[in-house]
């Protein structure tokens, strides 16, 4: 388990850290439709590749910060519902979402967006909008994103097996807890309880 939970806090750092950077990129998205509605109106130029960069901003926040939202425990569900279970019967829930849902729809999507993605960067294929962008950059980034979720999806359920088990406390992984900054599991306890 040990060997599990150091693998589980490598993805969570990895996408941690993939996400926050996602996160900037609404500022950036934010000022190039600025940029790009001050030209129209002001100068009276436009330009189809601003207006698609906006849109593989757009694209690369959601799809960048899904597992990212994951790993926060951020993500759409039913508390109504899941809220009133302990600790325990949640983490229960969540292993059974995650082995039965998210993980075979990551590998779904994985299984038809790779050769999509080759297929666009092999072809070079180019928006069909005059002066519009390449396309394989917007179509890498499914199954970049999804290969992440993936990964995100093993690492929560490595957690609330090691939860489970007693080897990490529930705030490991709660919505809002102490421990979303820090490492996901720290050192100490893998050392202690991994042997």
């Amino acid at each position: 388990m040990k060997q599990l939970l150091l693998f589980a806090r490598w993805v969570d750092r990895i996408n941690e850290n993939i996400g926050r950077a996602a996160a900037w990129l609404v500022l950036v998205a934010v000022l190039v439709s600025t940029l790009n509605a001050l030209a129209r109106y002001s100068l009276h130029i436009g330009s189809n590749a601003f207006l698609e960069l906006q849109w593989y901003l757009y694209s690369a926040v959601f799809l960048l910060g899904a597992a990212w939202t994951l790993r926060r425990n951020e993500h759409i569900r039913i508390d109504v519902v899941v809220g009133r279970f302990s600790p325990r019967v949640q983490a229960w829930v969540d292993i059974v979402g995650g082995l039965f849902f998210l993980l075979p729809l990551c590998a779904l999507i994985l299984w038809d967006a790779i050769p999509y993605a080759l297929d666009a960067m092999r072809s070079g294929e180019v928006s069909s909008n005059a002066g519009g962008l390449v396309l394989w950059p917007a179509r890498l980034l499914i199954p970049v994103a999804f290969a992440l979720l993936l990964a995100q999806g093993c690492s929560e359920i490595i957690k609330r097996f090691a939860f489970l088990s007693g080897l990490i406390s529930a705030n490991e992984f709660e919505k809002g807890g102490a421990a979303q900054e820090a490492a996901a599991v720290p050192a100490a306890v893998v050392e202690q309880h991994g042997k």
